[in-house]
């Protein structure tokens, strides 16, 4: 009886002791840790949904007719994603969406349908401007595609493979890519993301955790897992307006391509640039406007037209019809060491 009263006791003391309850027992806070994360990562999703879904329309389109038999029903017929951006029906696609349209039609979110007509396109952005007549319809919000950063939370909508409203997520994978348009024309300053697109997401939106448009989703690598691309919505916001404004874009051509890239703090000082940023060139052109200028690769273009120039965006800015011809002033630093101060004609940009 002693000893097996002992042996309670030291039992019962044994599993009293705080050490070893405490090591039995789960780390409560890390598990409430981690839902409270999964719960608002959740909110954040489908808050997003919420407010951008509705503004997210399914594009269908009939080519026109060509002079060959069809060899099946639906044969010129295709469907893609749109997003109004403005109260009186303008709604944002991709230019290779509407591309030889004879008819299009738009589908909202609550099933109304809409003919639209195409407003302009810009086939070196591959972005398309078309309205449908209407009012007081559902809008997305833009942001700014300049404040993005690598890692951050995005949000793609659209209508895959024909279904409609479809949500994926993702970061933003890298900036500044570059990718060639089916005109043969590298469309720059991309957003490559991981949130998964397939064939209809074309022209639906790229969102941020706050529900503003940050981009327009345009492409994905054929065979590849994760590697998407969207136009950032700084450059929808200037192709948008001159599509407003003229029904189409006639720009002017220098022959490179480039990237932003960061300028180092000590070259920032001793040349006392308004921008730590500028324009590195990754590929001349022959017999082009730069070529003639004598820009190489690798030369960082700081100044434009007496404009100083921070990314991609800034020189399509300023590449606008009214410069074709003219001598425009152009300072570049090569090798990081040397100003060099050029001027650069630029030609017209040919289809």
């Amino acid at each position: 009886m002693d000893v097996a009263g002992g042996a309670s006791d030291f039992e019962l003391k044994f599993l009293d002791y705080p050490a070893a309850a405490e090591a039995e027992k789960p780390a409560p806070s890390s598990f409430e840790e981690g839902a409270d994360f999964l719960d608002s990562y959740s909110k954040a999703v489908t808050n997003v949904v919420a407010r951008v879904g509705p503004a997210v329309v399914s594009i269908r389109v009939r080519k026109k007719a060509s002079d060959r038999p069809r060899r099946w029903p639906n044969e010129g017929e295709g469907s893609a994603s749109g997003v109004i951006i403005a109260p009186d029906g303008y709604v944002v696609t991709n230019s290779h969406v509407v591309e030889g349209a004879g008819e299009i039609e738009v589908s909202l979110a609550d099933g109304s349908d809409y003919s639209a007509h195409l407003v302009g396109q810009d086939s070196a952005t591959d972005l398309a401007l078309v309205r449908v007549t209407g009012s007081g319809l559902p809008i997305a919000q833009l942001g700014d595609s300049s404040k993005l950063k690598v890692g951050q939370l995005v949000i793609a909508i659209g209508n895959p493979l024909g279904f409609q409203s479809t949500v994926t997520a993702g970061v933003v994978s890298a900036l500044g890519r570059s990718l060639r348009s089916r005109s043969g024309r590298l469309i720059e300053n991309m957003i490559q993301t991981d949130a998964a697109l397939n064939p209809g997401n074309s022209g639906g939106p790229l969102v941020d955790s706050r529900g503003l448009v940050v981009g327009i989703n345009t492409a994905i690598i054929q065979f590849a897992q994760g590697i998407c691309f969207s136009i950032p919505v700084n450059t929808l916001r200037w192709v948008v307006s001159v599509l407003i404004r003229e029904g189409k874009i006639t720009r002017g051509y220098l022959g490179i391509s480039g990237q932003m890239v960061p300028l180092p703090v000590r070259v920032v000082r001793y040349y006392l640039l308004k921008n730590e940023s500028g324009v590195q060139v990754m590929n001349v052109a022959p017999r082009s406007p730069a070529q003639a200028a004598g820009l190489r690769e690798g030369d960082i273009i700081i100044s434009l037209g007496q404009e100083p120039v921070a990314g991609v965006d800034d020189i399509h800015h300023m590449l606008t019809g009214d410069v074709i011809g003219k001598k425009l002033d152009m300072v570049v630093l090569r090798n990081f060491t040397t100003r060099l101060e050029m001027t650069i004609t630029p030609a017209e940009y040919q289809e």
